[in-house]
């Protein structure tokens, strides 16, 4: 449910627009989608922090 929901957020055009704006890429997609999606993104960024040597304060 919260998943059709969110969905239907993002095709919003406003929405869509004002995400862009900030820099997000609205892609939408189902849970499985998400959830293949996560280790990819947590293994780029964690390439991204530990190069520019980012450390928690």
């Amino acid at each position: 449910m919260l998943n059709k929901v969110a969905n239907e957020a993002l095709r919003q055009a406003e929405l869509r627009e004002r995400l862009l704006a900030l820099g997000i890429v609205v892609t939408g997609g189902t849970p499985e989608e998400a959830r293949a999606r996560i280790p990819l993104e947590m293994s780029k960024w964690a390439s991204v922090v530990k190069t520019a040597n980012i450390k928690l304060e």
